[in-house]
């Protein structure tokens, strides 16, 4: 077995949606970023390549590389997975939390859940997603930002 864990924050700027675990949220603002912005996903990514090892988001997808200027980070999931694949290496549990005053995520949960358990390859009862507020402290409680926190089980082969 092998944890991993990770964290993603962004800035709140022009727009009218954030992703979220591959979701499209509607919001008053977007968020600035290089590639899509999606704060759960990159929260995820960090974790899974953390619990085999592997580094970090930034060593694999650079936000300096053009070829990832508004890429979808489920393609970042989906590479990830692979790399697990190929190590025989794949996913126990994901426990995300999105820390933000605002967009609420009740309404999206389910939405979030699957297609998060869809990217990693198992089923809902393995994902969680919750959320919690700073209570307006901070920038996130300033509702200048959104962030995320993941943590994932690995298993081998073996279910170890």
């Amino acid at each position: 077995m092998r944890i991993g864990s990770g964290v993603d924050v962004h800035t709140f700027g022009p727009g009218d949606f954030v992703m979220l675990g591959g979701v499209k949220v509607p919001h008053t603002h977007g968020v600035v970023a290089h590639s899509d912005g999606d704060v759960i996903l990159h929260a995820l990514c960090d974790a899974l390549l953390g619990a085999a090892g592997l580094g970090d988001i930034g060593q694999h997808f650079k936000d300096t590389d053009p070829q990832w200027r508004g890429a979808d980070s489920r393609t970042f999931v989906r590479s990830i997975m692979n790399m697990l694949l190929i190590r025989k290496l794949r996913v126990g549990n994901a426990d995300i939390t999105v820390l933000a005053e605002s967009p609420k995520i009740g309404p999206v949960r389910d939405e979030i859940r699957k297609q998060v358990a869809e990217l990693l390859e198992v089923t809902e009862e393995f994902v969680n997603v919750k959320a919690t507020t700073t209570e307006k402290l901070g920038f996130l409680g300033r509702k200048e930002g959104i962030a995320a926190q993941a943590v994932v089980l690995l298993l081998d082969s073996r279910g170890r």
